[in-house]
């Protein structure tokens, strides 16, 4: 999938969300790492984790960038936006719901695979419901190749956006 699927963390500043860069490691996060919340085939890959576990390192294997933030504030456009990623469709509405008075906002990211993965310390700043953190210690991106050729990367995204515009 190219899609995320944002509200906003706990600990952002204001409690709302907002894109603080347009090119981003992909991090891998465990605060929602819950199978009951992912779609059948998804969430067999998932193991659950104890509220409050971090890893004492991280592997990051790859980097986006943000190429469209878009915003939707109906469930109908919701729903038709099930099969473009992970979510089952009831943590796709209640992500919707919460914060009523905001947008959920989509995100459409082009992303590259790092020749090999780095495996970085955790550190505790990393930690808890967030969309953004400032690693600590500088990854390169050089060498890294797109996950998506062009053209099935611009034909999603133009998938995705008709259902948004609509």
């Amino acid at each position: 999938t190219i899609m995320l699927l944002r509200k906003g963390g706990i600990r952002e500043q204001g409690n709302c969300f907002s894109v603080a860069h347009h090119k981003v490691l992909l991090y891998p996060t465990y605060e929602h790492q819950k199978p009951n919340l992912l779609k059948p085939d998804y969430a067999e890959q998932v193991k659950p984790v104890l509220s409050g576990w971090h890893p004492e390192t991280v592997r990051i294997g790859s980097w986006a960038s943000i190429t469209d933030i878009l915003s939707v504030t109906e469930q109908s456009t919701v729903a038709a936006l099930l099969p473009y990623h992970i979510w089952n469709e009831q943590f796709a509405s209640e992500r919707l719901k919460w914060k009523p008075r905001q947008a959920l906002y989509v995100l459409l990211l082009r992303t590259y695979q790092l020749p090999e993965p780095v495996i970085t310390p955790y550190h505790q700043e990393y930690g808890g419901c967030r969309s953004w953190i400032d690693l600590v210690e500088p990854i390169s991106y050089q060498g890294v190749v797109p996950v998506w050729n062009d053209r099935e990367y611009i034909e999603q995204v133009r998938e995705i956006r008709s259902v948004i515009e609509d």
